[in-house]
């Protein structure tokens, strides 16, 4: 009987060593991240630095101790701008790769590829897209698990609209993109315009690809407007700018904020001279106020991405550094639960980030205010601060 008994507890004491060096292997695997951006195709000019900045923050984190001691490990996917690919890529980072969570993708119509994905797949996901209808109603309501680190088309909207408000300018032509980013825009323009005396005199649309939209903006001209809006995303928004100088257009053009990079200075050259747009902080973070609570991150935030990159700060980079920073934030105590960590995101208050200052609940997965945007022009190639 002794022998027995002596039996059964060493038996037992090797299986409670196998199961505490299994849990303690375990303990030291990396996290992994599903990070999907556009790096090739129409919109790499986005994804590609996005990308770029998301290895920066999580090389950031692992340095300094990671994860409760576990580092990340970021899974990279190019979705080619395609929103049929970055589909394939979310069952891929879902079923075989085993990611705890995924950032990306880059455009609002992958994103939208992608929600239904992650929703059933109950994996929290933070989209780098600009359109708001990632995190909108639809399907799976409020409560779900896609949030989203870029600031908002409404906010960006409502701070435009102040703006022209301020300025009495109130009879608009619009020329938007075609794609989803565009007309999210549009339809934010449209239903806000009325609150703030706004009315546009000539709608017009334009294809992300098209290389010559003179019909449209001579159609705007002649209805008479104060002022054009252009709502899309480079290249077309670039091509808008040209064309309306050759036009002779004497009246202001604002552009939204999907050209906030130094991209569009690029494509468009010396028409893009007065443009102006509302933006995050990123571009303008030397001219902040001292008390601003954005502008030592934003500063920390732009000398390590020239730094590593050697090339002027992308805010398109900015929020792939957001999403990672509130991930790692959110991803501390939960051992890898996805349900744990959507409700650690949502608990989120107040994190400044280079987007802006983020607050999140269950109603809210963007977590941005309207002080996220300032005004801003061009002005001898450089962004200038409109106050």
């Amino acid at each position: 009987m002794i022998r027995v008994l002596s039996r059964v507890l060493v038996a037992a004491a090797m299986a409670m060593l196998v199961a505490g060096g299994a849990q303690a292997a375990d303990q030291k695997q990396p996290i992994k991240i599903g990070a999907m951006f556009a790096l090739s195709g129409p919109a790499a000019h986005i994804g590609t630095p996005t990308k770029l900045v998301a290895e920066m923050a999580v090389a950031q984190i692992n340095k300094a101790g990671g994860i409760n001691g576990r580092p990340l490990e970021l899974i990279i996917g190019d979705t080619e701008s395609d929103p049929a690919k970055a589909a394939t890529i979310a069952k891929k980072f879902i079923h075989s790769d085993k990611v705890a969570a995924i950032i990306g993708p880059t455009t609002t119509g992958a994103g939208m590829q992608v929600k239904k994905i992650v929703e059933e797949a109950g994996v929290p996901t933070f989209m780098c897209v600009g359109g708001d209808p990632v995190i909108m109603g639809g399907k799976f309501g409020p409560f779900t698990n896609v949030f989203k680190s870029p600031q908002r088309s409404s906010v960006a909207v409502k701070a435009l609209f102040t703006y022209l408000k301020e300025k009495k300018i109130t009879k608009l032509g619009l020329l938007y993109a075609s794609d989803s980013f565009g007309k999210d825009g549009a339809s934010w323009l449209e239903k806000m315009a009325p609150d703030y005396g706004i009315t546009f005199v000539a709608k017009e649309s334009f294809g992300p690809k098209d290389t010559d939209m003179t019909a449209q903006l001579t159609k705007i001209k002649s209805a008479g407007p104060d002022a054009v809006i252009c709502w899309g995303t480079n290249p077309g928004p670039a091509v808008v700018s040209k064309n309306a100088q050759q036009l002779g257009l004497s009246i202001p053009l604002y552009q939204s904020h999907g050209v906030a990079s130094p991209k569009f200075i690029e494509l468009a050259g010396d028409s893009a001279e007065g443009t102006l747009l509302p933006t995050g902080k990123i571009l303008v973070h030397d001219l902040l106020p001292d008390a601003d609570p954005q502008k030592a991150v934003l500063a920390d935030y732009a000398k390590n991405y020239t730094a590593a990159f050697k090339q002027p700060v992308s805010g398109f980079g900015g929020y792939a550094y957001d999403a990672v920073h509130i991930l790692a934030k959110a991803l501390k105590g939960t051992g890898g639960d996805k349900e744990k960590l959507r409700k650690n995101i949502e608990s989120i208050k107040g994190h400044v980030g280079v987007s802006g200052v983020f607050s999140f609940s269950p109603e809210e997965h963007n977590g941005l205010a309207p002080d996220a945007f300032v005004m801003v022009r061009i002005q001898k190639g450089a962004w200038e601060l409109v106050k």
